[in-house]
């Protein structure tokens, strides 16, 4: 554990994303301080970082460097590179949370699927996939639809195609290259994530939540979600048991489907339908070891946000609690051009004019289509208020929000 002092530690960060700058706007008050490492000029992080390190993830001299002016070392983005995170960490004598180990795992979609599967935790049936011809095998095996993943570097949709006919498998590894995996597609009720968190000899989940996804990107996300309390019960479980298989310390964004029970499409274990009585089961989509975009949500609804989560993690400090404050949704503000252009958002004098809703801007220079620029937050001022009309409101505030001139 990093000493509990104010002025505190430094925490070395590969990445300086949106991420990044909300982990720094989270460090702050705990009088952590940030240095973090990213190519990109002047990043979304360096407002609220004490200091940038220049250079590409994998850059050797550029990892070695933020070991050495660091306390711990962690990472806003799977491109890091687990091989020097493990060298820089025993060069310098400090930590490395999550562990190189989990991110190798997890950076490899396959890997990950194996590993979850060997240890009992409920996925959707999968195959790996070396050529159109294993791809249409698999189209056959698995229900004629299913979704193809590059088994690497995919985010945002991006790397995901669905396939329903095997006249484009060949299409298909045109244009996601070779090493793919392909999962059955599954028919699920709705789309949940959990925000779990491990420290030190602590395990904690955030309430559940239900994303809302188009085009393979994640746009609205509402907590607690809108499934009965039998599911929602599974869900943590679910998710405990995702994290038991998981090494160090840190925030994990665990994405979910929920299915029907009665769906006989999909090959989920005996005992994930016989945990609770009642409710849906649950299948496990993929894993992040870090803060997730479905987590946004805390930093307003929750009495701890998923980034001072992660820092008190990463640290071994004492975590905070997971309760939800009220009901509260997220839309994600998105790219609305059709070409690359200068960031200029209009019409946040309308998100600004909402009791309850918070606008995050990101910092980002350049917008493109679809790309993450920020979010809104709508958090409900009654207790008891229904979940559908604050989605409603959410959705309201971001599509008051523009970048087209």
């Amino acid at each position: 554990m990093v000493s509990l002092t104010s002025p505190g530690p430094v925490v070395g960060v590969i990445g300086g994303g949106q991420l990044g700058r909300m982990l720094g706007e989270a460090a702050g008050p705990l009088g952590v301080e940030l240095v973090v490492a990213d190519p990109t000029p002047d990043p979304p992080a360096a407002p609220v970082s004490r200091d940038q390190l220049g250079g590409d993830f994998d850059d050797p001299e550029v990892v070695k460097e933020l070991a050495t002016r660091a306390d711990v070392l962690t990472y806003e983005i799977e491109l890091a590179d687990p091989d020097l995170l493990e060298r820089a960490g025993e060069r310098a004598g400090i930590p490395v949370h999550p562990s190189p180990a989990t991110l190798r795992t997890i950076q490899n979609k396959l890997v990950q699927k194996r590993r979850l599967q060997e240890a009992g935790v409920p996925v959707p049936p999968f195959r790996a996939v070396d050529s159109p011809a294993d791809l249409r095998e698999t189209l056959d095996e698995l229900g004629g639809s299913v979704m193809v993943k590059a088994r690497r570097g995919g985010y945002d949709g991006r790397g995901n195609l669905p396939l329903e006919g095997s006249t484009e498998a060949e299409s298909v590894f045109d244009e996601l290259g070779g090493d793919l995996m392909a999962e059955a597609m599954v028919p699920f009720e709705r789309e949940l994530s959990v925000i779990g968190v491990k420290g030190n000899g602590e395990i904690r989940t955030f309430p559940v939540t239900e994303t809302v996804h188009r085009e393979e990107i994640l746009r609205e996300t509402i907590a607690p979600a809108r499934t009965d309390a039998a599911t929602r019960e599974r869900a943590e479980a679910v998710a405990h048991d995702v994290l038991d298989t998981l090494d160090g310390r840190g925030v994990y964004g665990i994405e979910l489907f929920e299915v029907s029970e009665r769906n006989d499409a999909v090959e989920a274990p005996d005992e994930t339908a016989s945990e609770t009585d009642g409710g849906n089961a649950i299948l496990v989509n993929e894993i992040a070891p870090r803060p997730h975009n479905s987590g946004h949500w805390t930093i307003e609804g929750a009495l701890t946000s998923q980034f001072e989560q992660h820092l008190r993690a990463v640290l071994g400090w004492p975590l905070g609690a997971t309760d939800c404050r009220a009901p509260t949704a997220i839309a994600n503000v998105l790219g609305d051009v059709s070409t690359a252009q200068p960031a200029k958002l209009g019409g946040i004098e309308d998100v600004l004019s909402r009791p309850g809703t918070k606008l995050h801007w990101y910092g980002k220079r350049e917008v493109r289509p679809l790309r993450k620029m920020g979010h809104v937050t709508a958090t409900a001022i009654d207790p008891d208020a229904n979940p559908d009309d604050l989605l409603d409101e959410v959705r309201a505030a971001r599509d008051a929000v523009t970048f087209e001139s």
